[in-house]
C-alpha cells in the first residue's frame, strides 16, 4: 500500500544526497552509447532510416527496461524499499540539473560559460551574450523539469520502476535524435514518441508550476505569459513550463532567432535562484500529491 509513495520519496532524498555520478558507466550514460551507435544516419540507406528509428527505439526501451521490470517482479518488499529509490534515482534528475546550471552560473568568462552550456543545449553558443548563456541554461532547467523530473515520476506512480524506466529511454532518444538535421528520419519515430508520452505529464507540470506559483503570489504574470507565449517554443509541450517559470519568476528566455519566451523583468543572473526554487518547490509538490493519492486510492477499497 505505502510502497510506491515511500520509494517516491526516498528516490528524492537519494537524489539530494548523492546526484548523478560522472561516470560513462552509469545505466543513462551506457545507454546513451548504445544510441548513438545505432542513431548514426551514415551506416544506414537513407530509405530505411524511418524503419531503423521504429525497430532500435523498441530495442532500446526493452534493454533499458527489462531489468527494471524483471527486478519489481521478483525483488521482495524489502529490496523494493532499499534499493527501489536508487533505481528509481537512475531515472530522473534533480540535483545535477542544477548544479549544470549554476556551472553556467558561475563561469568566470563567457568563454566558459559558452563551454559549460553546450553540455545542455545543442545550439550554437559561440556568439551568445552572457544573458543568453545563462538564458540556454535555465530554459533547459525550465523544460527538464517536466522532461527529467514529473514525467519519470509520474509514470513510476502509473506503472512502477518500468514506467519510469521507458520514459527516461524514450526521452534520451529524443534528446540524441530529435533533430531536423541529418538525423531527422532515424530520429522520427523518437521525436514522436517523447512528445505524446510528456503529452500528459506536461500538463500536470504546469498545474504544479501554477499552484506554486499562486503560493508565491505571482500566478497572475504566470498565467499571462503562458497564455501568450506557450506556442512560441516549437513542440507541444515544452513551452508549458517555460512559458510558467518564465513569467512567474519575471524573467525572458531568449533562443537567438527563433524565440522570446517572457518579459525581462529582471536579469536571469538575478533570478537563477528562484527559477531553481520553482523546479525544487514543483517537485515538492508532486511529491505530495502524488504520494497522497496513491495512499488513498489504496485505502478506498477498506473503506
Amino acid at each position: 500500500m505505502f510502497l510506491s509513495p515511500l520509494v517516491l520519496i526516498l528516490s528524492l532524498v537519494v537524489d539530494r544526497v548523492c546526484g548523478d555520478p560522472h561516470t560513462r558507466y552509469h545505466p543513462v550514460a551506457m545507454i546513451g552509447s548504445f544510441i548513438s551507435w545505432w542513431g548514426r544516419p551514415i551506416w544506414w540507406n537513407p530509405v530505411l532510416h524511418r524503419l531503423v528509428g521504429v525497430i532500435f527505439w523498441i530495442a532500446t526501451v526493452i534493454i533499458f527496461t527489462l531489468p527494471f521490470f524483471l527486478f519489481t517482479r521478483y525483488a521482495p518488499w524489502y529490496l523494493m524499499v532499499l534499493i527501489g529509490p536508487f533505481l528509481l534515482k537512475i531515472c530522473f534528475a534533480v540535483r545535477s540539473l542544477e548544479e549544470h546550471a549554476e556551472m553556467v552560473a558561475a563561469a568566470t568568462s563567457p568563454d566558459v560559460g559558452r563551454e559549460q552550456v553546450r553540455m545542455l543545449v545543442s545550439r550554437d553558443t559561440s556568439t551568445l551574450t552572457d544573458e543568453q548563456i545563462l538564458s540556454a541554461a535555465y530554459e533547459s532547467v525550465a523544460e527538464n523539469l517536466n522532461d527529467s523530473i514529473i514525467a519519470p515520476l509520474f509514470y513510476f506512480m502509473i506503472f512502477g520502476l518500468p514506467g519510469a524506466a521507458c520514459f527516461r529511454a524514450a526521452n534520451t532518444m529524443d534528446a540524441m535524435l530529435g533533430y531536423t538535421d541529418e538525423r531527422s528520419r532515424i530520429g522520427w519515430f523518437s521525436a514522436r514518441m517523447d512528445d505524446i508520452l510528456s503529452y500528459i505529464p506536461a500538463r500536470i507540470t504546469g498545474l504544479l508550476l501554477m499552484a506554486y506559483f499562486l503560493g508565491r503570489k505571482r500566478i497572475a504574470p504566470a498565467i499571462r505569459i503562458f497564455r501568450r507565449d506557450r506556442k512560441l517554443r516549437p513542440g507541444f509541450n515544452g513551452g508549458i513550463p517555460m512559458s510558467l517559470i518564465a513569467g512567474g519568476v519575471g524573467v525572458m528566455f531568449e533562443k537567438p532567432g527563433k524565440y522570446r519566451i517572457g518579459d525581462p523583468e529582471r536579469p536571469l543572473r538575478q533570478a537563477g535562484p528562484d527559477i531553481i526554487g520553482s523546479v525544487r518547490g514543483t517537485t515538492l509538490i508532486f511529491a505530495i500529491v502524488a504520494a497522497t493519492a496513491s495512499v488513498l486510492w489504496n485505502l478506498l477499497p477498506n473503506i
